[in-house]
């Protein structure tokens, strides 16, 4: 799988320990920084470019990382087609792909600092599929939604 990686500075330690587990399984990772942990950078500007890459499929799906992983998440959201979970445990690494199709990861370093853990749940989310049924109804809605807003501007 093709996988695209954001992160500020507050997510950049996890981000290496994800990029070596993606890279031992076999998956290509794009790294869209940052790559360092100083100076303290802007979240944003890593995880804009993720949501970009895979709405556009040149990744399957993205990785944002950030302190928390809320703000990435909601930044990552912006972009029409992403759906960016912040996963806090292995339910919600499972539930998130089997419900709602996420195509966005959101972890947080600082939240998380089990990074093992994070490790763990980065596998559910790669390996389990999308149910469909009747959540492919609901995820219609949001694209439906995603054109409307856009055709109006």
């Amino acid at each position: 799988m093709k996988l695209a990686i954001g992160a500020d500075h507050a997510g950049f330690a996890l981000k290496q320990r994800v990029v070596r587990a993606l890279q031992e399984w076999g998956h290509e990772v794009q790294d869209l920084g940052t790559h360092a942990p100083e100076p303290p950078v802007d979240y944003p500007d890593f995880c804009l470019p993720v949501g970009e890459r895979v709405a556009r499929g040149e990744a399957e799906r993205g990785i944002v990382l950030g302190g928390s992983g809320i703000g990435e998440a909601i930044a990552a959201n912006k972009v029409a087609g992403i759906r960016a979970a912040l996963v806090t445990s292995d339910e919600t690494a499972r539930l998130t792909r089997l419900h709602n199709d996420s195509n966005v990861l959101a972890l947080g370093g600082r939240t998380n600092p089990d990074h093992e853990a994070c490790v763990r749940w980065l596998r559910i989310w790669i390996d389990t599929p999308f149910e469909g049924g009747r959540h492919v109804a609901r995820l219609r809605k949001i694209h439906d939604y995603e054109a409307a807003q856009a055709a109006r501007k």
